[in-house]
């Protein structure tokens, strides 16, 4: 999947559930390496418990620099 269609399906699960919005916003919004330290302890969580394959790749995505800036752009700023 190309970064474009995994911010459009990112923000797509975010506008279901605006907790999801918010915590988007404050990973994608961290410094480059904060936001990969931060997102490898969630993967190593998801893959304990056997996340879906799509999930981990959804995962891979957050951790690329123009996914993340896009999807801070795009996400709903929290209140």
């Amino acid at each position: 999947m190309a970064g474009d269609e995994y911010v459009d399906v990112i923000l797509e699960v975010a506008r279901s559930d605006r907790s999801i919005a918010t915590v988007l916003r404050e990973i994608c919004g961290l410094e480059a390496a904060v936001r990969r330290g931060a997102l490898d302890v969630v993967g190593a969580h998801l893959r304990a418990h056997d996340a879906r394959p799509d999930v981990l790749e959804c995962l891979d995505a957050l951790r690329r620099d123009d996914v993340a800036r896009r999807l801070v752009e795009r996400l709903p700023r929290g209140e």
